[in-house]
């Protein structure tokens, strides 16, 4: 789905008064949303040409620390600019902002002005190139989980996160009455993203107690990347101004339910579904079958990029709705990958390994690499799981840390044929420093269980 906002409408607005800020923005490694905030009347008049930024931007940790060992950038290299170069297909209204619109950027280096390959838009949208040189248009749709918490960022933070309280006090998974006691934030995130052009399809109570989830309609894979990520901002932006906190960590608490994003994809060729053949088992198609047995043949891979983070990996426990085997099965949640739709145009595969803390462009560029390669090389696919797949002995495991899931990603031969040596080397080093600091901090957990006993 376009944006909402046309060039000339955005300056007929701002020359009516109606806007006077425009929010230029792209998303960091993290796939968080940075960028400036643009008087509406300078953009207008030449600023959505392009901006500039430091290019350690794409080169720090999810604490902004600006982190030694990437090859892109460094101290001794200066810390030079990238140019923010504005989209301006992508421009919408921002309703819970007073007087703003906004516009997704892309990265290009300040002096070849190419796409910068390892800024996840770029990683993206060479993927989307390649399935459409292969015939095929990738679309995509994420589900995105979290938590609602009935605190204030800044009340939660001062506390050190302790005693967090979730503003629902128990399980309402797809309650009515349990949902109506969230429903004047929940409300106001489902309009918010509407008036911004955001196909919202429904918000529901999830698995576990002050569990939210939001689903967005599919689109092409660039565009359900881009929402994803507004998405995520909006949610916590317009939390923030009701007064509650909400937060997207693959897990925060250890006796709770994770948060995930499923993503859902399919291809399309000609304006008609390549996944489906009636006459096929479960109406999969030979291609399907190809793209679905490149993804798990690469599962092991692609891990880094579904989850990101220590914590992400605390998150796949047996019974909690997380998958532990990157398996494949039809309509059954126990494994990683599931078949929906079988039998129907609305045929796809969802990958139910993504946590809610994934960089969406990364994710769906890792699945997008996988299932491609299934496809050229024409991979047969593995026999279907099914039952319990929890308890299914010998099935492929998901990786079990973040350590494991870094050398596999470095050792990837398909991925850096995919994506690039450099592209792969920079992420495999964001891997690594968030390892170094899991092994350098002190937990509390640490001091707890040693403090007197040790």
């Amino acid at each position: 789905m376009p944006a909402n906002l046309t060039f000339d409408a955005l300056t007929s607005a701002v020359a009516a008064g109606q806007i006077d800020t425009v929010l230029t923005c792209f998303p960091d490694m993290q796939g968080r949303l940075v960028g400036k905030r643009f008087h509406a009347a300078h953009f207008v008049n030449g600023g959505y040409e392009e901006t500039h930024g430091c290019n350690y931007l794409l080169a720090t940790d999810i604490e902004m620390a600006t982190v030694q060992g990437y090859k892109a950038t460094s101290w001794e290299a200066g810390y030079g600019d990238y140019i923010h170069k504005p989209d301006l297909s992508t421009l919408r209204l921002i309703p819970w902002l007073p007087g703003t619109a906004m516009v997704m950027c892309d990265v290009l280096d300040h002096h070849t002005h190419a796409e910068v390959p390892h800024s996840p838009r770029a990683v993206l949208k060479r993927q989307v190139a390649r399935a459409r040189a292969l015939g095929f248009a990738p679309m995509m749709a994420t589900e995105l989980e979290f938590f609602l918490f009935a605190q204030s960022y800044d009340a939660l933070r001062d506390a050190n996160y302790q005693n967090l309280q979730t503003l629902g006090r128990y399980n309402v998974d797809y309650g009515i009455f349990g949902t109506t006691k969230e429903e004047p934030l929940m409300r106001a995130i489902r309009n918010g993203l509407y008036g911004a052009g955001i196909p919202v399809e429904n918000s529901k109570g999830e698995a576990e107690a002050g569990q939210e989830e939001i689903n967005i309609k599919y689109s092409d894979a660039l565009d359900t990347a881009d929402m994803h990520v507004i998405t995520k901002n909006a949610c916590k932006e317009i939390a923030f101004a009701h007064g509650h906190a909400l937060s997207f960590m693959a897990k925060y608490a250890t006796d709770r339910a994770g948060s995930s994003s499923h993503i859902h994809q399919s291809l399309w060729s000609d304006g008609r579904p390549a996944f489906l053949d009636p006459d096929q088992p479960h109406g999969m198609s030979a291609i399907m079958q190809h793209y679905v047995a490149g993804l798990l043949a690469h599962a092991s891979d692609v891990t880094y990029f579904l989850a990101p983070y220590v914590n992400s990996y605390k998150r796949f426990c047996v019974g909690l709705f997380a998958p532990t085997k990157a398996v494949w099965s039809t309509d059954n949640r126990t494994a990683g990958y599931r078949v929906c739709g079988a039998e129907t145009k609305g045929i796809r595969v969802e990958c139910r390994v993504g946590g809610a803390d994934l960089n969406p462009y990364l994710a769906m560029a890792a699945q997008l690499a996988a299932g491609l390669d299934g496809i050229e090389r024409k991979l047969a696919l593995e026999p279907e799981m099914t039952g319990d797949v929890y308890h299914a002995g010998q099935a492929r495991e998901i990786p079990r840390n973040l350590r494991h899931a870094a050398d596999l990603l470095e050792a990837s031969a398909m991925l850096r044929a995919a994506m690039g040596d450099d592209v792969i080397d920079h992420y495999v080093r964001a891997a690594r420093w968030e390892i170094e600091e899991q092994d350098r901090i002190v937990m509390d957990w640490e001091i707890a269980r040693g403090f007197e006993r040790a």
